[in-house]
């Protein structure tokens, strides 16, 4: 299986990214406008945005190559959160859309959701 690339640091993740826990709650409407909530599995998933900025060409050059060799959302890879450094190996990209952007030389950017899969 892939592993998310890394940068020419070491990194997979740049200040400023975030991480987010998604919950599966259910909600039932009755006809009289009550709810009622419940569990819907156990273990929330992870969540990451990605922010990238000051990549060099190639390391723009390999995230886009990863990306298309992933197929988008298509694809599963394994992923190392940059807070504490476990691997989660199940992994998707949120979003078939890959915005890549150069302001100038070895100034390209791009901002991705890597989104923890139920294995």
């Amino acid at each position: 299986m892939a592993s998310f690339p890394t940068l020419k640091t070491g990194v997979v993740a740049q200040y400023g990214s975030d991480r987010s826990r998604q919950f599966s709650t259910g909600v039932l409407r009755f006809l009289d406008g009550r709810e009622q909530r419940f569990q819907g599995v156990g273990t929330p998933l992870l969540a990451w945005v990605i922010r990238l900025d000051l990549l060099d060409e190639s390391e723009l050059g390999n995230l886009e190559l990863f990306f298309e060799n992933e197929g988008g959302r298509a694809g599963t890879f394994s992923f190392t959160d940059p807070w504490d450094g476990t691997v989660y190996a199940s992994c998707s990209f949120g979003s078939d859309d890959l915005a890549l952007g150069f302001e100038e030389i070895a100034r390209g950017k791009t901002q991705v959701v890597v989104k923890e899969n139920r294995s």
